[in-house]
């Protein structure tokens, strides 16, 4: 048969990006080819990437769990040109699960010197239902070194609320360095998270690139 279209509709908390096609000149190219044949007893997978919207990806308890993600349209016509369609019902998967706390990068440099401070910044959103107040370690590793004090406080964080916290540090080390070692302590629990691999930076030594 020929698949004539293959499509999700996502649902009103989603933006979808099709991944089933590859640049070939101005236009994308299907990965399955310019025919898009199913044979007999055929296999194929497509590739969606959801992201939520902005709307909602700020309100952490609303995407959390199983959620709709959206339905499939596919539609396709026979060796005889019998043209068909199905259309599923709204799908459902499980939203990856961050815990009571999410830590994320919204900046961090692509490549660093070696040696020289950078600056990054993180968010911090409180998952859970109840209020949490926060205490910042900072642990160097065998590589990356945390510039500031460590222990100080981060105040009040509320149900699905958060925080932009700027850091600074640096590496001793070339290449592609993993920076970890960051401890978020909620008082109120007595309770510690721990972060490590939370991203990656390459670092390179300045003076080798202007020899």
């Amino acid at each position: 048969m020929f698949m004539e279209k293959v499509s999700l509709e996502p649902s009103i908390m989603y933006n979808v990006t099709e991944l089933n096609t590859v640049a070939s000149g101005e236009e994308g190219e299907s990965t399955f080819g310019k025919m898009s044949y199913l044979q007999p007893m055929d296999t194929r997978q497509y590739l969606y990437c959801l992201k939520p919207k902005p709307e909602y990806a700020e309100k952490a308890g609303v995407i959390k769990g199983v959620t709709v993600i959206g339905k499939l349209d596919i539609v396709w016509k026979t060796n005889l040109g019998e043209r068909g369609r199905l259309q599923t019902s709204q799908l459902q998967r499980m939203a990856p699960g961050y815990g009571d706390i999410r830590l994320s990068l919204e900046t961090i440099p692509d490549t660093v010197n070696l040696e020289e401070p950078f600056d990054i910044i993180c968010k911090i959103t409180n998952c859970s239902e109840r209020t949490m107040d926060l205490v910042l370690e900072m642990c160097n590793t065998r590589s990356v070194h945390w510039c500031g004090v460590s222990g100080r406080q981060l105040g009040k964080v509320g149900p699905s609320a958060f925080l932009s916290l700027p850091l600074k540090l640096l590496s001793s080390v070339q290449g592609l360095q993993c920076i970890s070692g960051l401890r978020l302590t909620d008082t109120f629990l007595k309770r510690t998270y721990e972060y490590d691999d939370i991203a990656q930076v390459c670092v390179v030594c300045p003076f080798l690139n202007e020899s």
